[in-house]
This record gives C-alpha cells, structure tokens and sequence, in this order.
C-alpha cells in the first residue's frame, strides 16, 4: 500500500494553466489594488473586514507584487462563527494576522507556475502545500492545504488573486505535530536532553524521518535510558541528526534523491525493500505528514550511526 502511495506521488504535473473555466474570464483589474479588487467584487466581505482588523490593508494596497489565495465569504463562513467573531476582536489581532498572511505569497505566481510547485511559501514563513488532481470530466484542480482553488489570474496593480473555497490555517510546527499524535513521546524526549527542541521549532524547513515509541522500544533494553543521560547529549544528538535533513521533503523527493544528506553530517541511502521504502534501513511507514516547518515521514526502527 505504501509503494502504491509513492508511486502515484511521483506522478508528473498537469501543465494546463487554469483550473477552472472561469479562470480564462477573469476581470482583469491592472488599475486596482488586490484590496480594492476584493472589495469591489462584492464577494470578499469578510476578508476586506478581517485585513482592516489586522491592521494589513496598507500593505495589500502597496506595491507588492502579492499573490492572494483569497477566501469568499462564503468559504469564512464554513468557520464556526464563534471562531471568526473571536479573530476580529482587537486582541486577536497578532494571530489573524497570521491567518491572512498565510494566504499571501510575495510576488506573482500565476496559476500555471503554481501547478508546478508543491508549496506555497507564504509571507508569515510557513509554506502551504499545493496539489493538483483531476476533476470531474478530467478539468484539472489544484487545491492550497485543502482548499479549492476555483477561479485564477485575478490581475490586479500589485499582484494576482486566486480564489479559494475554503480558508486556510497555518500549520503547528513538527514538534507540536509530532505531540499531538502521542506516538513519538520517546523521540521527544530525546530531543529535550540533546537540546533540539528549539531547532524542530524553527522557521527553518526540516525534514524529519520520525521512530514512533514502538521503534524506540526495540533497541536493547537500558540504551534510551542510557542515551537519555546528561554526560550522553552530544552522542544523543548525534543520533537524533541522522534523522533530519534540511528543506521538505515529500515522499517523491525522497525516492528521487536515492541518498539524503543529514544534519549530522553522514548521508543515508533511500532503497526498496519488497513492498516498502527504507530509509538507512528503517522502514517508513507513513509519508507526508506536514507541518508549519517542513514535513514528518514516520519510520519503525532508529537509525544508528
């Protein structure tokens, strides 16, 4: 089953350019401003009114050039209301901020060079992942973190809108992804003592080759209580290094690149195994678990120098 998934991960884009019909209509609106646009469409209510509350609307009114991965209002209104109200109140102002500069990517990237990426690097620091699949009589979709983008190419004077379906929301990072499954409190753990939380919770992509509690429970009995040891945080580390290496990395990427150099320095080689993918010998057993700050790919053994 894994093979299968990585397999069709490796798929080639569709170059098509549009993603819908209504992408090739278009207004095209040179003499107005992302902002300007939005508000004179008449469908962007609620995302005029939260730029205002976040205090964004001089920078959307600049010069950019922006792309803008707009929500309707109907799309804010798949929210719990509870949620959105929450967001425009003035204290929350840092954190919908955040929310809306998720949907912002600096410069212009028009609908045919996103169907050719695998993220979106956003304005907050964060990259949301971009997806093209097939639709109903073959038409060509492409989704940003699950959102539908259903029309394109909206020029204006200072960068392009792409309408989305649906709002999207920045990631946790890989240690707070990694927390929330409750599988990986072992690796956890052994970044505490080696001193690399702060690094898997930086702005820096990283991709994260993960043993999950049970891969840790294999090694012989006393060697993480071992490990775990203050005199033992530099070999600790060492080990931790070996499964992280720098940028995201999607399961495609990584069959591709065959070998992968790691933050410890050493390289490690990616191979099949009869169904199974592996990766210094571990299996991955799961791929392409994203996170604000790159991506997790869960394996079942812990790779030793």
């Amino acid at each position: 089953m894994l093979l299968t998934l990585l397999a069709l991960s490796l798929s080639p884009l569709p170059q098509q350019s549009t993603c819908s019909s209504a992408a090739t209509a278009n207004a095209h609106m040179e003499g107005k401003s992302i902002l300007d646009t939005a508000v004179a469409a008449g469908s962007f209510n609620t995302l005029a009114a939260a730029v205002g509350a976040a205090g964004l609307k001089e920078t959307l009114s600049g010069p950019g050039p922006f792309t803008v991965f707009a929500p309707t209002d109907a799309a804010f209104a798949k929210l719990p209301k509870d949620t959105l109200d929450s967001l425009l109140k003035p204290e929350n102002k840092g954190k919908l901020a955040d929310i809306l500069t998720y949907h912002v990517v600096a410069g212009n990237v028009p609908a045919a060079q996103a169907l050719k990426l695998d993220f979106a690097p956003t304005v907050l620091g964060q990259a949301a992942r971009l997806e093209v699949t097939k639709g109903e009589g073959g038409k060509t979709v492409l989704t940003i973190d699950g959102a539908r983008v259903v029309t394109t190419d909206i020029v204006c004077s200072n960068g392009v809108i792409h309408v989305i379906d649906a709002v999207i929301l920045p990631r946790p990072n890989i240690v707070e992804t990694a927390k929330s499954t409750g599988k990986f409190n072992t690796l956890l753990a052994a970044a505490t003592a080696a001193g690399l939380v702060e690094a898997l919770s930086g702005k820096e992509p990283l991709t994260v080759f993960a043993p999950t509690d049970a891969a840790f429970a294999k090694l012989p009995a006393g060697t993480v209580e071992n490990l775990l040891k203050p005199e033992n945080k530099d070999q600790l580390a060492a080990i931790l290094k070996l499964h992280v290496v720098s940028g995201r990395k999607l399961a495609k990427d990584v069959l591709a690149a065959k070998e992968l150099a790691t933050l410890n320095g050493k390289p490690l080689k990616v191979a099949m195994s009869g169904d199974s993918a592996t990766i210094g010998g571990a299996v991955i057993a799961a791929t392409d678990v994203l996170a604000g700050n790159g991506v997790i790919h869960v394996i079942d053994s812990v790779i030793l120098p």
